[in-house]
């Protein structure tokens, strides 16, 4: 299973890893160059919205199909919370009839539904245990 860690860099910035090799810059809005985690949450639901839809979008569109996914959602600071994400998946469909459209339409949102995780953890809530461990001793 992948690893996946964050270390601190500077004041409110880390750095995110994974033993795979990729890497991550996260840090508040101030900090240019950097994603908040926000922006992190957000990504990573768009990018598992396309990744769900990828399979079925090629055998109808081709493999060389061209897609952009666009999430955003204003966070509620008194709740700390984003009570709202919106995601827009921009395809160009001019080539299929009424019908075919849709026929894709129904085939992408089932798979949208069923098999990204992230959005799935979001519409349905999670469990989140944090602890604070001393590695001084």
């Amino acid at each position: 299973m992948t690893q996946l860690w964050v270390e601190r860099t500077g004041s409110r910035r880390y750095t995110g890893y994974s033993t795979r090799g990729a890497r991550v810059l996260v840090g508040s809005e101030e900090v240019d160059g950097v994603f908040t985690p926000g922006e992190l949450l957000k990504i990573a639901l768009a990018a598992c919205s396309g990744m769900a839809s990828d399979q079925p979008l090629a055998r109808r569109l081709g493999d060389d199909y061209r897609a952009v996914v666009k999430v955003s959602g204003a966070a509620d600071r008194d709740r700390e919370r984003y009570p709202l994400l919106e995601e827009s998946l921009e395809l160009d469909l001019a080539g299929l009839s009424a019908d075919e459209k849709e026929r894709l339409l129904m085939v992408v949102h089932r798979a949208v539904d069923q098999v990204c995780t992230v959005g799935r953890t979001l519409r349905s809530g999670t469990t989140v245990n944090f602890e604070v461990v001393d590695v001084g001793s």
